[in-house]
């Protein structure tokens, strides 16, 4: 778990949809603000920490504040911004086209950020953040790409992933190059898939917002943010954030229902992700595992007991 097997980490907060008359708030905010200084980071954060010395809330906060004043504040170099536009058939809005939303705005709704961690365990590897409001679908993951295999074998072979989706479908796999099963002698790439709703059929899966409130009721503070990583966390993104306002940098615009700029996809390439060809992970449908039992009933024992 360090810079010498892992080529680069993505953390993906997506929405499909726009402001939906909400623009007004959302002008004053961005979505740097609203997502990726806070929610993104926080992800982050626990994926780049060292081991803490026990699972005390103040333990694992130390370890989060750690890696944060590891990380060097982000310049207008290190990250792309976007805005959302009209869909390709003109059925969907622009953000310009919200009515609170000034003509000459240019508060990003786009934003994909490489920052990096200047410690002995991550020196050198990409941790890309991007989240954006009117994009393809609604999805938050982690993408973690291993570095490819010096003397590779197998011509094609494309890069192994570890892949830990958030939201909607909670699921952790792995993507990897293997033989096609048969006589034939041809590389495919597939997944080692544990989805959490085919697995754990027995109990009732808490949404995230169920979980904060009864670490509230345990009264355990390690999912929330301590005074001193609020400082470090706001000390990567501040300086950028003045800059994008003062200078008024023009997002670059892109279809509603699109993936985003095309040139995020380019920013990412030239600072080392690679993103795969020819295969898209769908979460497993209950039909494909005939041996796990039904859905439980409403009365089914909550996870968290």
């Amino acid at each position: 778990w360090s810079r010498d097997h892992i080529a680069s980490v993505s953390i993906t907060f997506k929405e499909p949809f726009g402001t939906e008359g909400r623009g007004g708030y959302f002008d004053d905010i961005g979505i740097i603000r609203d997502v990726m200084q806070n929610h993104l980071l926080q992800v982050l954060s626990l994926v780049a920490m060292e081991r803490p010395v026990s699972l005390d809330a103040e333990a694992i906060r130390d370890e989060k504040v750690k890696v944060l004043k590891c990380m060097r504040p982000v310049q207008l170099s290190d990250i792309v911004v976007g805005q959302y536009g009209r869909s390709a058939d003109g059925s969907k809005p622009g953000y310009r086209d919200d009515p609170g939303v000034p003509k000459d705005s240019v508060t990003p709704t786009f934003a994909l950020a490489a920052l990096y961690v200047d410690n002995e365990r991550w020196a050198g590897v990409p941790f890309f953040m991007k989240c954006g409001k009117a994009l393809e679908e609604r999805r938050a993951h982690i993408r973690i790409q291993l570095r490819d295999v010096p003397g590779q074998l197998f011509p094609g072979s494309q890069r192994n992933e570890l892949v830990l989706e958030i939201q909607p479908s909670e699921c952790i796999y792995l993507k990897t190059t293997v033989k096609e099963p048969g006589m034939s002698q041809r590389n495919v790439y597939t997944d080692l898939d544990l989805s959490y709703k085919q697995s754990y059929t027995e109990l009732a899966l808490p949404d995230a917002y169920e979980n904060l409130i009864y670490d509230v009721v345990r009264g355990d503070q390690s999912h929330f943010v301590r005074a001193d990583e609020l400082e470090a966390a706001w000390s990567i993104f501040t300086p950028v954030l003045h800059q994008l306002e003062t200078e008024r940098i023009q997002p670059i615009e892109y279809e509603y229902g699109s993936r985003g700029p095309k040139e995020a996809q380019d920013f990412a390439s030239a600072r080392g992700f690679v993103r795969t060809v020819g295969y898209v992970w769908e979460p497993r449908s209950i039909s494909a595992y005939p041996e796990v039992l039904p859905t439980p009933a409403a009365d089914a024992k909550p996870a968290f007991q």
